[in-house]
Parts: structure tokens; C-alpha cells; sequence
């Protein structure tokens, strides 16, 4: 019987300590800044460089990433399911086309200048394909051990009353910033189906915290050249974010969202934990903990979902940014709805307001593009669209459509009038702090 209990309290022991190394080796990879050869960044940043440094490796891995990715839904006959893959697909295809211009440097010159496709291949495609499964290895750490499930019983008693949803949308909240948002919103649509959460918030939930990646982050940081600033970039476009989600739940379209649960369920409502939390918190942890599988396996599923993810966003990055750049500077489309942004840029005092204003406009298409106007511009006004580009999360190259194909009662309107919501509301916020901090 002694003999039992002792081995019992080994295994617990043994449990913990990988829960907590687990845990750490991911914080370590996401979240702690090294400096190797006088760059200080992640340590996955590192990684990403040193693997893009290899020889051939750009043209090759993301030539076959976006062709891959270009016709697999044609292969796997999904490219007609509905009007929205149908679209993308096609988009998919342009991209192949795009990428070969790119790395063979064929094709018309007005589309081959450095700042157009050049710049998508090199500085947004290679990168972003390239940290998305490497990122995926890591993401085991933090997704798979408890972590989440841990941190989630302490973030219940303010989930409610400032974003007026259930404790447990902090997983989807980390799982998104950790992770990416079509793993947020795999969680946000199973749980809401499940009857654990109402249309409204799933709805506050798909809208508010189902943004890029800390990955994604890095990229953009990268490409606006504040990545020696990156724990201040990360946690004022975390906080900002979420700031922002606090407003937007109160005002229209998310408040008028019925409060009720998927196919008129019952529904499951949260039971609120108000004794012994770090002992609910340690139980809820140490559940998930004995749910995952191996780490081996939990690294070969992640790797597995990241090279999808790659595959699917590497040719609509390559199409959209490219369409997006061409828009942007051969007519006056972003001119002209970044006008709905001007006199909210102005009245912050940005030193570049009408850029800025210009490059929050093109947020809605792809989440990446703001960053490539303002690459020459101020500090303020690249950490001012470093933030808006993660704080607006609704963007048409795949937010939407991973939305859209999910059960979560959204409409286009809805997406349309939050992002505007969103974009002013950051700016409103943003801005005035950015001028107090530089």
C-alpha cells in the first residue's frame, strides 16, 4: 500500500515537472528576447533566420509551398463548395503565377519593381511560410500541457465582466495569440456548437480575440523594423487588442447579437469558481496534461497543421498582397476609403496621418499590407500600424472566410462595420500612448 502511494506520488511529481518545463521551453521560444550575432529577438526568430539563410532554400521551399497550395483545392475538388472558396481559389492560382515572376524574374516591369513583387516573395511569403510550421513545433509547448486550461480559471473573474463572455474564452483568446486564429476559431466554433457558448459570444469571441498569431506578430515587427522593441510592441498590441474587443462588445453590431445557444440547445453556462482557485486551476491543468498525447506526437500534429496552414495561406499571401500593392499604388481605392480614417488620424496628431490613415484602409484585404506602406515612415506611425494591423483582426485573405465557414452567426455587414469600429477605436487609443512613450 506504501509501495502504491510513493509510486502515485512519483508519477505526480514527474507530472508537474514536465507540465512546468513544457510550459516554460514555450514561454522561452514565444516570449524571451536572446541576442545572437548583436540581433536580439526570439529565439524563433532566430531559428526562422538561420533556416532562411540556407542556400536556395526561399525560392525553392516557397515556390513549392505556393504552387502546392495553389492547386490542392482543385486536386481535393473543395475549390466550388461555395462563392467565397470559389473566389479564393482562383486567387490561389493568380498566386502561383505571381511567385513564378518572382523567382525567375519574368514578366511585366511595372509588376517586378522592388516594392511590388519582389517584396511579397521575399519579405512576406518566404518569411511567413517559413515561421508558420516552425512555429507549429513550439506551439506543442503551450497549447497541449495545460497551460491554457491552467491560466483560464484565473482569467474567469474578468472575462465576464469586461468582455462579457464565460472564463473558458481565454483559451480561445491565448490559442489565438499563441497560435494562430483559425485555431481560435476551431475552439470557438466547437464550443459554441457544443452549447458552452451563445451566438453573441461566440460572436464577441470570432471578432475580438481571434487575431494573428504572436508568429504573425513577429513578421510584421520584422518587416517595420521594430523588432529590438518587440515585448512592447507585443504587449501594447495584446492590451490595445483587447481594450478595443471591451468596447466593440458594447456597441452595434455585437450587442444586438441574440443571446442564445447554437440550434436552440440548452446550452451548458460556465460554473463560476470563486474557492480554491489555484487548486481548480491546477486541476483543470493537470486534466488537459493527462489528455495530450506523447510530445513526440503532439509535435508531428502541430508540425502537420502548420505546413496545412502554410499551404492554404502562402498563395493567398502572394495573390492578395500583390493585387493589394497594385491597388494601392496604381489607383485610388485605398486613397479614398482611407479618408473614413483621416480625420481620426489627424485628430491623434500621427506624424503621418494621411499615410497612415491610407495603410489602416488596407487592413481589410490582408492584415500584412499596412506594414509595407509605412516601412520608411516615423516610429510612431510604424508602431501605430504595427498594432492596428493585429487590433482590426477582420481581413479578407482569411479571417473572414474561416468566419464565414464556420456555424457563428456573423454577416458581411457585421464584418464590415466592426472593422471600421475597430480601426478608429485603435487610433482613438493607440496613438495617444505611442506619443507618450516616444
Amino acid at each position: 500500500m506504501v509501495e502504491i502511494k510513493k509510486d502515485k506520488g512519483k508519477n505526480e511529481s514527474i507530472k508537474i515537472f514536465k507540465f512546468i518545463l513544457y510550459s516554460l521551453i514555450g514561454i522561452f521560444m514565444f516570449f524571451v528576447p536572446i541576442t545572437i550575432m548583436g540581433k536580439s529577438s526570439i529565439p524563433l526568430d532566430h531559428i526562422v533566420n538561420y533556416i532562411k539563410s540556407i542556400p536556395k532554400f526561399g525560392p525553392v521551399y516557397a515556390g513549392l509551398i505556393v504552387t502546392i497550395g495553389g492547386i490542392l483545392p482543385f486536386i481535393n475538388k473543395t475549390w466550388n463548395k461555395d462563392k467565397a472558396t470559389s473566389i479564393f481559389s482562383i486567387l490561389k492560382l493568380v498566386g502561383i503565377i505571381f511567385i513564378f515572376m518572382g523567382i525567375f524574374e519574368i514578366g511585366p516591369k511595372a509588376l517586378l519593381k522592388p516594392d511590388l513583387i519582389p517584396f511579397i516573395y521575399s519579405k512576406i511569403v518566404i518569411p511567413v511560410t517559413t515561421i508558420v510550421p516552425i512555429g507549429s513545433i513550439f506551439l506543442a509547448f503551450l497549447v497541449n500541457y495545460g497551460l491554457m486550461e491552467f491560466i483560464g480559471v484565473f482569467m474567469q473573474i474578468i472575462m465576464r465582466p469586461i468582455w462579457k463572455t464565460p472564463g473558458r474564452s481565454s483559451i480561445d483568446a491565448v490559442a489565438s495569440f499563441v497560435g494562430s486564429y483559425s485555431l481560435g476559431l476551431l475552439i470557438t466554433n466547437r464550443v459554441y456548437t457544443e452549447g458552452k457558448y451563445t451566438g453573441k459570444e461566440a460572436s464577441i469571441i470570432a471578432t475580438g480575440f481571434s487575431t494573428v498569431s504572436a508568429t504573425f506578430m513577429v513578421i510584421v515587427a520584422n518587416t517595420l523594423g521594430i523588432m529590438d522593441k518587440w515585448l512592447l510592441y507585443f504587449w501594447l498590441t495584446l492590451i490595445i487588442t483587447f481594450v478595443v474587443t471591451a468596447i466593440t462588445t458594447r456597441i452595434y453590431p455585437l450587442n444586438k447579437k441574440p443571446d442564445l445557444y447554437y440550434n436552440g440547445q440548452k446550452g451548458d453556462s460556465e460554473k463560476i469558481v470563486k474557492n480554491n482557485r489555484f487548486k481548480t486551476a491546477y486541476k483543470e491543468g493537470m486534466k488537459a496534461f493527462d489528455k495530450s498525447p506523447t510530445l513526440f506526437e503532439s509535435i508531428w500534429i502541430n508540425l502537420k497543421a502548420g505546413i496545412k496552414l502554410a499551404l492554404s495561406i502562402g498563395p493567398l499571401l502572394m495573390a492578395i498582397g500583390v493585387i493589394g500593392l497594385i491597388l494601392a499604388e496604381y489607383t485610388p481605392l485605398f486613397d479614398i476609403l482611407g479618408y473614413i480614417f483621416y480625420p481620426f488620424t489627424l485628430l491623434v496628431k500621427l506624424p503621418s496621418p494621411l499615410l497612415a490613415a491610407k495603410a489602416s484602409a488596407l487592413s481589410i484585404a490582408e492584415m500584412f499590407l499596412p506594414a509595407l506602406l509605412v516601412t520608411e515612415a516615423d516610429l510612431i506611425t510604424k508602431f501605430f500600424i504595427g498594432i492596428v494591423s493585429v487590433s482590426e483582426i477582420l481581413f479578407f485573405s482569411a479571417s473572414i472566410p474561416c468566419i464565414m465557414a464556420t456555424e457563428i452567426p456573423l454577416t458581411l455587414k457585421d464584418f464590415l462595420i466592426i472593422w471600421v469600429e475597430r480601426v478608429i477605436i485603435t487610433i482613438l487609443i493607440s496613438v495617444p500612448i505611442l506619443h507618450l512613450i516616444f
